[in-house]
C-alpha cells in the first residue's frame, strides 16, 4: 500500500482546481531545485572526473525542468508574473534597491 502525504494546509474542498495546480508546480520546482542542489554536491564530492561530467549534466537538466516549471507559473499567476517582470533579468546588482 503507498501512503501518499500532501502538505494541503487547507482543507482540500475549499481550494479550487487552479490552487491545486499552482500547488503541484510549486512543490514540483522545490523538487527540482533540491535536485540541483544534491547533483552540485555530488559533482564537487566525486573523484571521478567522468561521473563528475553526468552529474553536472544531471544538475544541468534539472535546471531545465525548473525554469520550465516557473514559466508554467508565470503563465498561471499574473501577480508572479509582474513580479518576475520586475526582477527578472535585471542589470542592477542591489537586487532589493528594485522594490517598489
Amino acid at each position: 500500500m503507498r501512503v501518499v502525504v500532501k502538505m494541503i494546509h487547507e482543507e482540500r474542498s475549499k481550494l479550487s482546481e487552479k490552487t491545486l495546480d499552482l500547488k503541484r508546480a510549486i512543490d514540483s520546482l522545490k523538487e527540482e531545485l533540491e535536485a540541483v542542489d544534491w547533483y552540485n554536491q555530488r559533482a564537487d564530492a566525486c573523484t571521478d572526473e567522468n561521473l563528475k561530467k553526468i552529474l553536472i549534466h544531471n544538475a544541468n537538466e534539472e535546471k531545465e525542468h525548473a525554469a520550465m516549471l516557473i514559466e508554467w507559473i508565470r503563465q498561471h499567476d499574473e501577480n508572479f508574473a509582474d513580479e518576475l517582470k520586475d526582477y527578472l533579468f535585471s542589470e542592477e546588482e542591489d537586487i532589493a534597491s528594485l522594490e517598489d
